[in-house]
C-alpha cells in the first residue's frame, strides 16, 4: 500500500452511549459558531449593537442548511432517485451534502428576513459576516475528511489522502492516494477570509462588497478544485455544473463590485441603523 502523508479517519462516528456524535454534522456547528463570535466582533466594531449577528443568524443558518441540501439533492439526484437509490436518505444531512450556492442562496433569504425583522442594513450584515463565512467554510470541510468523499484525481503527491477501499470509486479500487481536495479548499477559505478583512479596511468596502469580494475570491478557488474532484457530478459542456456556477456567479459578484462602487462609495454608519421600537435594544457603541 502506497503511504499517504494525510491519512484518513476510520470512523466518522463516535457513541456516548446509544448517542451517536458525527463528525461532519460538528464541524458544520463549529463553523457556525465561529462566524457568529468573528461577525459579533467585527459589527461591535463599527458601532454596532452586540448581539444582533447571532439575532439575525437564528433565521440564517436554518434557511442556509435547507437551501445546502436542496442544491446537493437537486444537482446529485441519482444518489436518492435514481436506480438503487434512497429517497428518505435526502434527509440526512449528517451524512454530507450541503451545497455552499443553494446555503448561500437561501441563507441570504433567512438573513433577509432577520435584517428585516431587527431594522438593519442586509449589505452592511452581509459585509460583517463575509469572513467569518469563509471561516466557517473552512472548518466545515474538515467534515468531508471524516467522511471520507469528495476528494479528488489520484496523485503520488507526498500529501496525497488515503481512502479506504469501501471509500474508493468502483474503477479506482487498487489506487490508495488521492488529491486532498478538502484540504485545498479549506485553506483556500482560510485565505480568503485574511484577504477579505485586509481589503475591506484597506478599501473601504461597504454597501455589500465586502460580501461580493468574499463571493468572488472563493469561486476562483472553488472552480479549480472542482476540476480536481471525481465524485458524480451533472456535467455540461465538458464541465461539472459547479464550475460553471462558479463563472456565473464570480461574473455577477465582480459586475457588483464595479457598479456598487460606483453608486455607493465609502461604508455604512451601523452605529445609526435603529431597530424598531418594539424590539428591546442597548446599544453598544465604540468612541
Amino acid at each position: 500500500m502506497e503511504f499517504a502523508y494525510l491519512p484518513s479517519p476510520s470512523t466518522g462516528v463516535l457513541y456516548l452511549g446509544a448517542l451517536p456524535l458525527r463528525a461532519y454534522a460538528f464541524c458544520i456547528i463549529l463553523g457556525v459558531f465561529v462566524a457568529i463570535w468573528l461577525g459579533n466582533r467585527r459589527w461591535v466594531a463599527r458601532g454596532g449593537e452586540k448581539g444582533v449577528i447571532a439575532d439575525v443568524a437564528i433565521w440564517a443558518v436554518p434557511f442556509g442548511i435547507v437551501g445546502g441540501r436542496l442544491y446537493h439533492v437537486i444537482t446529485s439526484p441519482d444518489a436518492y432517485f435514481g436506480e438503487g437509490g434512497e429517497p428518505i436518505r435526502a434527509l440526512y444531512v449528517w451524512e454530507g451534502g450541503l451545497g455552499i450556492w443553494g446555503a448561500i442562496a437561501l441563507g441570504g433569504v433567512g438573513a433577509w428576513i432577520g435584517c428585516r425583522r431587527y431594522g438593519i442594513s442586509f449589505p452592511a450584515y452581509a459585509d460583517t459576516v463575509a469572513p467569518g463565512i469563509a471561516l466557517a467554510q473552512a472548518i466545515g470541510r474538515w467534515g468531508n475528511w471524516f467522511n471520507q468523499e469528495l476528494y479528488g484525481r489520484p496523485t503520488t503527491l507526498p500529501w496525497g489522502l488515503e481512502i479506504d477501499r469501501a471509500n474508493r470509486p468502483d474503477d479506482m479500487l487498487d489506487v490508495a492516494t488521492y488529491h486532498p481536495t478538502f484540504l485545498y479548499e479549506s485553506l483556500w477559505d482560510v485565505g480568503v477570509a485574511v484577504l477579505v478583512i485586509w481589503a475591506g479596511r484597506r478599501f473601504a468596502l461597504g454597501h455589500g462588497r465586502t460580501f461580493a469580494l468574499y463571493v468572488a475570491a472563493y469561486t476562483v478557488g472553488r472552480f479549480w478544485i472542482e476540476y480536481l474532484r471525481i465524485d458524480e457530478a451533472q456535467m455540461f459542456l465538458g464541465l461539472r455544473l459547479n464550475n460553471w456556477t462558479s463563472v456565473v456567479v464570480f461574473l455577477g459578484a465582480v459586475t457588483y463590485l464595479v457598479i456598487s462602487a460606483r453608486r455607493q462609495p465609502g461604508v455604512e454608519d451601523v452605529s445609526r441603523l435603529e431597530r424598531p421600537n418594539d424590539v428591546p435594544s442597548e446599544r453598544t457603541t465604540t468612541p
